[in-house]
């Protein structure tokens, strides 16, 4: 029996193998506290259940859903759009529902690139950017993610000789993993950047609605230009507590919008309308229950900071995203510390390493661990050091 080529330079998928190790751990009877994947611990908005549940019981939500989803969320997506980012989108031609953004995002890759073109991407970076252009038979080109440049590309370092092969660049702020955020003057740049060189630009705002101290993010869609050369994906996840609903939705260049939609319709059968329908609800029913989130979020960075740095440990608190970006203690790499800490206390934290080369030095934290659990998890560490 043969497969793919394209197989044998894909690894396993990151958080899979995480909850092998996880598993492993517990079927030997270990309490893992687990740090790693970045799966909310709240329930979904309450309203937002009760229209699935109500929706669901109709007969004519249970045929095939539209390819290009419910006009009806789309026009949701665009009321939210404008209401958040003061962007106006038209519904039919420049948003498209998605099965999650990793499935867009893995989509829109062999929605632009042929073989032997490449992909511009942030390492270290969410897998699927690159796992997208492998499986597409493109090359990722790596844009390393320094702490010395506030974990932004360096765009003007890309070789001609690439710059002249790149049809995709991948960005991502609020930023997994690092928690980083980007700047106006760093959106015109990559804007400018895609525009000057016919690449398209696609920025995952996944943690849009996750910040901290007064930061709001933007959208790369706000910016002069961006609906000539951008898209940008959200996802209902993180911010709405939906990560086993799979919605989320594309928005941006209404000629990329369609090319992915080309994709999607030979591939799938769209969204189930009652998630569609509760996703509207969610965009413009749960607003309080989202900042109910983002501030159990802020407190839970502001419990975990302090506690990692009196053991020593060099973090900063972000200004987004659900995670800290932790440097290792001397006399570690990240899969040393990694798994020093599970060993040791049964505690995992995710190796930085796994991201990409620049990760390395580097664990990576998640903040969806109860507070009690967060104690707990500290208290180990603190025993298993000082011994």
């Amino acid at each position: 029996m043969r497969f793919s080529e394209k197989l044998e330079r894909i690894p396993p998928y990151l958080f899979a193998e995480i909850d092998r190790k996880i598993a492993e751990k517990r079927e030997q009877g270990i309490d893992v506290i687990s740090f790693g994947v970045g799966d909310p611990d709240k329930p979904t908005p309450q309203p937002v259940v009760d229209v699935m549940a109500e929706e669901a019981r109709k007969p004519e939500n249970h045929r095939y859903p539209s390819y290009f989803g419910l006009p009806s969320f789309r026009r949701s997506v665009a009321e939210w759009f404008e209401q958040r980012f003061g962007v106006s989108l038209d519904p039919e031609r420049e948003i498209l529902p998605v099965m999650g953004s990793k499935e867009g995002i893995a989509h829109l890759a062999l929605a632009v690139l042929d073989p032997g073109a490449i992909a511009l991407c942030p390492e270290p970076g969410y897998p699927v950017y690159d796992m997208g252009a492998l499986l597409a038979g493109a090359e990722p080109f790596y844009l390393p993610l320094k702490e010395g440049n506030a974990f932004l590309p360096e765009l003007g370092t890309v070789p001609g000789q690439v710059l002249r092969d790149s049809r995709l660049l991948w960005i991502n702020y609020p930023n997994n993993p690092t928690g980083a955020v980007a700047p106006d003057a760093f959106f015109r740049e990559a804007i400018d950047f895609a525009g000057s060189n016919d690449i398209l630009l696609a920025h995952d705002n996944a943690y849009s609605e996750i910040t901290y101290d007064g930061y709001v993010a933007p959208s790369v869609l706000s910016f002069d230009g961006a609906m000539e050369t951008s898209v940008e994906f959200h996802s209902l996840s993180k911010g709405y507590n939906m990560t086993g609903w799979r919605v989320g939705f594309v928005a941006g260049n209404a000629g990329a919008i369609e090319a992915l939609g080309t994709v999607k319709t030979n591939i799938d059968s769209g969204i189930f309308n009652p998630v569609q329908l509760a996703a509207s609800t969610a965009l413009l029913r749960a607003g309080d229950d989202v900042e109910r989130m983002r501030v159990l979020y802020e407190a839970r960075r502001d419990r975990l900071v302090p506690a990692l740095k009196e053991l020593g440990w060099s973090v900063e608190p972000p200004l987004g995203s659900i995670y800290l970006w932790m440097r290792v203690p001397g006399g570690y790499d990240s899969v040393g510390f990694s798994k020093y800490v599970l060993d040791s206390a049964g505690v995992f934290f995710t190796p930085g390493n796994a991201y990409g080369p620049s990760g390395e030095g580097y664990v990576r934290v998640s903040l969806t661990v109860p507070d009690d659990r967060i104690d707990e998890a500290m208290g180990r560490l603190r025993e298993a050091f000082r011994a």
